[in-house]
């Protein structure tokens, strides 16, 4: 009579024992290097292409998307860029109602200006853009000029104040308003 011997049990019983402990195979061994080189390469070519698109824009459409855009699109630019900053001005009209109390806002008219470092103030005054008297007024209140249109046709010229007590909110989110400010005006 044969005895039978007991084998031992198997989770994989089609497997023959010697590879039952063999290590799996590992997804790296399965690469082909000249595809993936060739991959990579279209994925390189594809970064360099958005960028040389996305820098290679036209100035004619209607987004500003550049400080060198906005002093190209102010009044009398060199000027501008040379004795004082181009700026984007928002024309806007605040209603308000006070019998029923309401408050209406017009559309912003967005157009491109320029505001004059205060030791520039002469280039109006040789022009005869503005008087001794708004000078003065200006001065008092420690605010400088700014001015949108061409300076040679017929300029609208005001007296702004520049208010420093927000600060940039996009670099110092959440910053406080100083008090002293309304002192300004």
């Amino acid at each position: 009579m044969k005895r039978r011997t007991k084998k031992p049990y198997s989770r994989y019983p089609d497997t023959p024992p010697n590879r039952r402990n063999a290590p799996k195979p590992s997804p790296l061994d399965n690469i082909n290097y000249t595809l993936a080189a060739i991959s990579a390469g279209i994925f390189v070519l594809g970064i360099g292409v958005g960028i040389a698109l996305s820098s290679g824009q036209s100035s004619n459409s209607p987004n500003v998307a550049s400080r060198e855009v906005i002093d190209r699109s102010a009044p009398n630019a060199e000027l501008c860029v040379q004795y004082g900053a181009s700026a984007i001005v928002s024309d806007m009209r605040i209603f308000v109602t006070l019998n029923p109390f309401n408050v209406y806002v017009t559309q912003p008219r967005m157009r491109p200006g320029c505001v004059l470092r205060r030791n520039n103030w002469s280039i109006l005054e040789q022009r005869r853009l503005i008087s001794n008297e708004q000078v003065r007024e200006c001065k008092n209140r420690m605010n400088t000029f700014g001015f949108i249109d061409n300076l040679d046709s017929s300029p609208q010229i005001d007296c702004i104040y520049q208010n420093d007590s927000a600060g940039n909110l996009f670099l110092n989110p959440g910053g406080a308003i100083n008090p002293r400010e309304t002192e300004k005006f």
